[in-house]
């Protein structure tokens, strides 16, 4: 009897336990509560923690060869599951405000700055041409776009790029609030933008044919995100098929939403996550989010001097593509300014922008990284 109490115990996870496992799981803990107590983008963020916590219980195997986890993965090292969001993405957004409003497309393409930035700090710091840019396509905020990249390029950083790229999509409402009121001032943050003329069904119909054509004609590699981008956009906005419009909005979206956050939670373990790599990439994504950020609500800034007072510079901050929790976080910050502001739809516009812009920085890197 006492042998097999023995053997029991020494089969528990409690006797393998680690301190870094110990920490692994604190910080997943940490950032459950962040979800749950307070909120911040549940749906990605509950998922990850709860992934990422998985993961650093011992010996379950979750992610061995046999694991659960292991084959689920798969849909995001094959880079499977990033163009089907984009297509739920798509087939959930209204392009209107950027077609009413086509200088947000500056907005957007400023933001995407950040990028550019963390790729040349990580080629400063001795990474690859090909592991700089999937580690600068962070700056984005853009998850499946991060992934996607990461997995063409630099498969061996997949783990914390992903958890990087999502952690600071799930995150918004906590870092860029303070980079947008340090750089704008009360007066600019007031102010009231102008209704956005009516779109009609006519442009948004042929908006993503027209997007789809264009960009996938100069940059064919970009063809798996934009192409679903706007394919997800072209249902919608036909309004012929209703059932796969609801689909793609509410179960698909759902269903790829909790596979992937875990799957991307799941790479966080100690062993790799606790590294002095893992650890520069993930400093290197916030700079590059901060950058973007800071960015395009500079943009903003010139874009408010030349109007004349009438754009808002906040708006410039959802250039970073996170759909739509950038769009919202303007919104709460413009409304504390000016508590009749809404720019909830003037954000929009950068927003969508800035997922086209990031994609198509994607499809810049891939044709320059790509053997």
């Amino acid at each position: 009897m006492g042998q097999m109490l023995t053997q029991f115990w020494n089969a528990t996870g409690f006797v393998s336990m680690t301190y870094k496992e110990l920490i692994m799981i604190a910080l997943a803990c940490v950032f459950l509560y962040l979800a749950v107590k307070k909120g911040y983008e549940p749906y990605l963020l509950i998922p990850i923690s709860f992934g990422m916590l998985l993961v650093n219980l011992p010996n379950t195997g979750i992610m061995g060869d046999d694991g659960l986890l292991h084959y689920l993965y798969m849909g995001t090292k094959l880079g499977i599951y990033p163009p089907l969001i984009f297509l739920c993405v798509g087939a959930s957004t209204d392009f209107g405000p950027l077609i009413a409003n086509p200088k947000s497309i500056l907005l957007g393409a400023a933001a995407q700055f950040g990028i550019f930035f963390a790729f040349v700090g990580a080629i400063l710091l001795k990474f690859t041409g090909p592991q700089s840019a999937s580690i600068g396509i962070i700056g984005g905020a853009d998850g499946p776009t991060a992934i996607y990249l990461t997995s063409q390029l630099a498969k061996d950083l997949l783990g914390p790029i992903a958890l990087a790229a999502y952690s600071y999509m799930a995150l918004v409402p906590i870092i860029q609030p303070p980079i947008m009121k340090f750089l704008t001032t009360e007066e600019e943050r007031s102010v009231k933008m102008e209704q956005l003329r009516p779109v009609s069904k006519t442009e948004k119909v042929v908006f993503p044919i027209v997007v789809a054509i264009f960009t996938i004609l100069l940059l064919p590699s970009s063809a798996p995100l934009v192409g679903m981008l706007m394919f997800g956009n072209l249902i919608k906005e036909s309004e012929m098929v209703p059932k796969l419009v609801e689909t793609a909005q509410g179960p698909m979206m759902y269903i790829i939403t909790i596979i992937l956050g875990l799957t991307v939670g799941a790479k966080a373990n100690a062993d790799t996550f606790l590294t002095v790599q893992t650890l520069g990439i993930i400093a290197l994504g916030l700079a590059a989010f901060s950058v973007g950020t800071a960015s395009g609500v500079l943009f903003g800034k010139v874009m408010y001097r030349m109007t004349g007072g009438k754009i808002n510079p906040l708006i410039g901050a959802a250039g970073v593509s996170a759909v739509p929790m950038a769009a919202r976080v303007v919104q709460k910050e413009g409304s504390k300014a000016n508590p009749s502001n809404f720019l909830l739809m003037h954000a929009m516009g950068p927003n969508v922008a800035g997922v086209i812009g990031s994609a198509v920085a994607a499809g810049v890197l891939l044709n320059l990284f790509k053997m």
